[in-house]
């Protein structure tokens, strides 16, 4: 996994956004989801780390893919760390400067476990300089209220500066996935 790429070899920033098909990330982010153990105390969710200039995607994760009781961020980011030997705290440092995270689910703001949420970890993860290391989330659906009520992840991203962006189309199938373990 090679992320030092030459100056020539980078998109014009005025074209970033055209070198990325949102919904066909959000599909892959959606396979991801796909291949996390249904269970009823979990939605299913996919996420991707995705350099905006090129459209690599840096890392994949799903819920409960690394052991624990982990979220899709959370894996997506922890693996691409590990990749580095780095902790996850720092993986900011080896991110390009256009990244961003595709999740099926808004990112959670409130964990029951205790564990640090998802939102706090995108917040979280810098770059060497201090500057934020994602600065866009695209999402398939809000999370439904089921465990902890209204989360106001997207809210706080904002409030950080971090741009939250719906990709619509497919919210039917994310929450058919999403819930597949949970009673009907």
């Amino acid at each position: 996994m090679c992320l030092q790429d030459t100056e020539s070899e980078r998109v014009p920033q005025e074209t970033v956004e055209e070198v990325v098909d949102h919904r066909a990330l959000m599909q892959e982010a959606l396979q991801e989801a796909m291949q996390s153990p249904p269970k009823p105390s979990n939605f299913c969710v996919g996420a991707l780390l995705v350099d905006l200039e090129t459209g690599e995607v840096l890392s994949r994760g799903y819920t409960l893919e690394v052991e624990g009781n982990t979220h899709a961020e959370q894996c997506c980011l922890s693996k691409l760390a590990q990749a580095y030997d780095l902790p996850e705290e720092r993986v900011g440092e080896v991110l390009p400067p256009n990244t961003a995270i595709y999740t099926t689910m808004e990112p959670c703001n409130m964990r029951l476990s205790g564990s640090l949420p998802c939102v706090d970890r995108i917040i979280r993860t810098r770059t060497k300089d201090g500057a934020a290391a994602i600065k866009k989330v695209y999402l398939g659906v809000k999370e439904p209220e089921k465990f902890v009520g209204e989360n106001q992840g997207r809210t706080k991203l904002e409030e950080h500066g971090i741009e939250c962006i719906h990709v619509p189309g497919l919210e039917g199938e994310i929450l058919k996935v999403a819930t597949a373990g949970h009673r009907k």
